[in-house]
């Protein structure tokens, strides 16, 4: 069968020579599936200063789909995500800022994660809707209502039944 080669960009395997070898990585698809991985490596002001030269993809704004994915040459952020991309480029932007000014920036201790995450965990508790436990079900008072069973189906006394002596085993 012969040496197979194995694309991580597109997850596919061929037969290894130089023909198939040439012909598959000069592919659209693999440099398509090339570049959406390198994509996920960029930085976000790369990705905002690229976002907000393209227009607002139609299809994508009316449907919330778009055949053309991530290779549409229109843009797929609200405005909501292309704000939040600015406050994370400005954020990254001030931390460059004060390492090259020397500020002393200690990194997060797993304490001050903790404590954010509880901070966060509380306020998302105190804002929900449902409560925390639900009351366990309870039949309403007089529920079921009591039935006397008959003689054969009920329990036999503490003391066991009592059986006649003219009736023993024996």
């Amino acid at each position: 069968m012969g040496k197979r080669y194995f694309c991580d960009y597109c997850d596919r395997s061929f037969q290894d020579n130089l023909h198939n070898r040439k012909k598959h990585l000069n592919g659209v698809q693999h440099l398509r599936a090339k570049r959406v991985w390198y994509d996920l490596f960029r930085d976000a002001a790369a990705i905002l200063q690229e976002e907000q030269t393209k227009k607002p993809c139609r299809k994508f704004l009316q449907t919330g789909q778009c055949d053309f994915g991530s290779n549409c040459r229109f843009s797929h952020m609200t405005e909501q995500d292309l704000e939040k991309l600015s406050a994370q480029v400005q954020g990254e932007k001030r931390l460059k800022e004060l390492q090259r000014e020397g500020a002393d920036i200690p990194p997060g201790t797993i304490e001050d994660w903790l404590d954010k995450r509880a901070q966060r965990l509380s306020a998302a508790q105190s804002s929900s809707a449902l409560p925390e436990k639900p009351a366990p079900f309870q039949y309403p008072p007089g529920w079921p209502p009591v039935q006397e069973l008959p003689p054969s189906l009920q329990a036999p006394p503490p003391g066991g039944w009592l059986v006649p002596p003219n009736l023993q085993w024996g």
